[in-house]
């Protein structure tokens, strides 16, 4: 998984018929930056449309991380 994910374990009642399922949210990568530092790597033009920013450490590709049938740890991976 990718380490901009991060699962949690929610509550889960004794009484709830529905197996518990780890929860999961996206940290964005650009809330690690307090102003941009200089000199960060870029991506070539038509790779920084595909991908929508010119930085790779700013990337984040948005999937979901858990897909039905594959099961995860309790940290997610």
């Amino acid at each position: 998984m990718n380490r901009q994910w991060r699962a949690f374990e929610s509550f889960h009642s004794p009484l709830d018929p529905c197996p518990p399922r780890p929860k999961a949210y996206i940290v964005p990568p650009n809330q690690y930056y307090v102003m941009q530092p200089k000199g960060l790597r870029q991506y070539a033009p038509r790779e920084a449309l595909r991908r929508g920013t010119l930085w790779p450490d700013l990337y984040s590709p948005y999937e979901r991380p858990f897909r039905e049938g594959v099961s995860h740890g309790a940290d997610g991976s």
